[in-house]
């Protein structure tokens, strides 16, 4: 139970620290304009961000598989992708006035299916005995 625990927070964490590093490496004009509390709709910056997202959700559904391993790798997978879906929530309905709703809907509708596409494409990689199903 604590080593689904660990991967569940790794997984998250993981999510958490590419985001803001990548949004202040690539996106600072972006990640200005929100905190302003400014409208953002460059579609080619705001393309970019879900690019990164998905890296992001790819990489926190690996490292939770990973860390959880066998029988308990597609759970942490599960719940890492639930605990962010339930954050990306709050955060865009934060700034839902500043971005326009095509990038809401698509950064929201992302972040399940990629979590768990990195959870998969770790284990297809690894031992194939403890793939998730």
């Amino acid at each position: 139970m604590m080593r689904l625990i660990l991967a569940v927070v790794a997984g998250y964490a993981v999510w958490t620290a590419v985001w803001l590093g990548g949004n202040a490496a690539l996106l600072p004009e972006a990640a200005a304009a929100v905190q302003a509390g400014e409208a953002f709709t460059d579609p080619g910056a705001l393309g970019l961000a879900l690019a990164l997202s998905a890296a992001c959700s790819l990489c926190a559904g690996g490292v939770a598989a990973t860390i959880a391993g066998g029988p308990m790798a597609w759970r942490a997978a599960w719940i890492t992708a639930g605990l962010l879906l339930a954050t990306g929530v709050a955060v865009q309905a934060g700034v839902w006035s500043l971005m326009p709703l095509w990038y809401h809907l698509v950064f929201l509708a992302l972040l399940v299916p990629v979590t768990l596409l990195g959870a998969r494409l770790r284990w297809r990689a690894g031992p194939a005995a403890s793939a998730p199903r």
